[in-house]
């Protein structure tokens, strides 16, 4: 073989060399989005190509036309203020301004000034090489690499190839980086917006879109702008305190004290004392005058929590004071007019209470000026999504964790449960939720009763044809009606979405919901008599 022959035939080596490092190279860079993971890759791949002790890669800062320095392989220490520098005076500066490749020999003080290229000399002793980083958008920063031997021009030559697949991963990975911060801040401003809404359109900043829930809402904007009792009524977990606070935070008693007394937890011996004060020396311990919260809640809003727990012997004085606006403090003589805003909230029958003899009949028809019953959440099963957002978000900021995502059918499991504790008992199992939710994925803990949240498969019991049977016969004698007071619901005893998830475990139809004429409600029960096989 002739030496040009054994000449061409090492070129094609090499070229063929050149080639498949270049396209081991694209293939890493393509597939390494983020700029730190972007630079292992160069670093990796590099050193295949070109021989080099030193390499660095800057990154032009467009706006102020700084360089960021990012290191590929450098054995110095470079204090973190030194990593963005203007390129005046430097070799990259050169790069920067000629948009071609700059070959050095070695230091060269008078050619290069800046303050840079004198404190890290070391950096520019040896031979060097530096090519432009170009991508579509213009000028994107430079590479560089330096050894003790001079480089050659097929070398700056295979540099200059290699900087334009960098600038195109280089171009694209910032895009995504620019992509992920505008995600988080497009994220971070949806959170703001909806919250902004939902404070517009929920009094209070309560959150629920049924319309159970709108129509309580609509009261509180009707009563909240007058000084009217309100009896705020709901079982317990339901958020009656919070109905309370949004009645006063839309009054105009709303820049004064909001004053919460939660009458089942003071002692009955102690409830006279803690709400209209007592004087010094009126009982055994009464070492100084106190101030009761009807004095504190002057020209504010008096919140009596649970109200149905006033000891009927207190009552009277109750009354007095919300009525004629005036009380004495225990020991006084003394009357004392106050200006006060009066909500209460009970879970008990206070209606139920007084025919038994248990709260005053006055004292009852006093605080019953405006009624405000909250529907329980099983009531509202339109909202629990609503609520299970609401409640992930505000425990993940408080316990700094990142929730990105709720199962769905988490999502859909909670919303079949009945929720006997309301809305305490949601926002309870959400934050133990969140606390053992190891990654960015809600690991939704279910409630207790387990098997009201994922209704199984299995055989039916023993009992369910008697169960069939009862709910039938309730369902005849209410003519067909399944809520009110003489609905099937309330024979039976249970609540009634309770009565509807049992009826549809139990096939039962419900035609009869629709249907509005006495007449005719009777036939679509016997339908599904005969449905589930069962005869009146």
């Amino acid at each position: 073989m002739s030496t040009d022959e054994c000449s061409i035939k090492l070129a094609l080596q090499r070229e063929r060399d050149i080639i498949r490092v270049l396209f081991d190279l694209t293939t890493a860079l393509t597939s390494r989005l983020p700029l730190d993971e972007l630079f292992r890759a160069i670093s990796e791949q590099l050193g295949g190509l070109i021989k080099y002790e030193f390499g660095a890669i800057t990154l032009l800062d467009k706006a102020s036309g700084k360089l960021y320095l990012t290191t590929l392989n450098i054995p110095i220490e470079i204090d973190e203020k030194d990593r963005s520098f203007s390129p005046e005076g430097l070799p990259m500066g050169e790069v920067i301004s000629t948009r071609q490749p700059v070959l050095t020999c070695g230091l060269d003080f008078k050619r290069f000034p800046s303050p840079i290229y004198r404190k890290y000399a070391q950096l520019f002793s040896l031979p060097s090489c530096g090519v432009p980083l170009i991508g579509r958008e213009g000028l994107l920063g430079t590479i560089g690499v330096s050894r003790k031997e001079l480089f050659t021009n097929d070398e700056v030559d295979l540099l200059n190839q290699v900087s334009r697949q960098l600038s195109i991963a280089v171009e694209n990975s910032q895009a995504y980086q620019e992509l992920s911060e505008m995600k988080d801040r497009l994220a971070a401003e949806k959170l703001c917006l909806e919250e902004e809404v939902r404070s517009h359109q929920n009094a209070g900043g309560m959150v629920g879109e049924s319309p159970a829930f709108q129509g309580v809402l609509e009261n509180i904007r009707i009563v909240a702008p007058t000084d009217a009792t309100v009896l705020v009524q709901g079982e317990t977990g339901t958020g009656k305190e919070l109905i309370a606070r949004a009645i006063h935070d839309l009054s105009g008693r709303r820049k004064q004290a909001f004053v919460n007394v939660n009458c089942a937890a003071i002692p009955a011996a102690l409830l006279e004392s803690e709400l209209f004060g007592h004087e010094k020396g009126s009982f055994t311990g009464a070492l100084a005058q106190k101030i009761g919260r009807f004095e504190m809640a002057h020209k504010g809003t008096l919140f009596l929590d649970e109200i149905g727990e006033i000891p009927l012997e207190l009552q009277p004085k109750l009354l007095r004071a919300l009525q004629e606006q005036e009380l004495e403090r225990v020991g006084g003589n003394r009357t004392i007019h106050v200006d006060i805003r009066f909500v209460a909230a009970t879970n008990r029958n206070l209606k139920q209470m007084m025919q038994e003899g248990k709260f005053r009949s006055d004292l009852y028809y006093r605080l019953h000026v405006f009624p405000l019953t909250v529907p329980p959440l099983r009531e509202r099963t339109a909202d629990i999504p609503l609520l299970i957002r609401y409640f992930t978000q505000k425990h993940a900021r408080h316990l700094n964790r990142k929730i990105d995502e709720i199962p769905l059918a988490a999502i859909e499991a909670l919303t079949r449960y009945d929720w006997p504790g309301n809305i305490r008992e949601l926002q309870n199992i959400i934050e133990r939720s969140v606390i053992l939710s190891a990654g960015r994925t809600l690991e939704v803990v279910l409630p207790e009763s387990r098997q009201a949240v994922l209704p199984t498969a299995s055989a039916a019991p023993i009992n369910e044809v008697p169960e069939r049977e009862r709910i039938l016969k309730a369902l005849m004698e209410s003519d067909g009606r399944v809520g009110g007071r003489a609905g099937a619901a309330a024979r039976l005893g249970l609540p009634r979405t309770t009565l509807q998830s049992r009826m549809r475990n139990l096939g039962i139809e419900r035609q009869y919901q629709y249907i509005s004429q006495k007449d005719t409600q009777i036939e679509p029960v016997h339908r599904a008599m005969e449905h589930s096989g069962v005869h009146a």
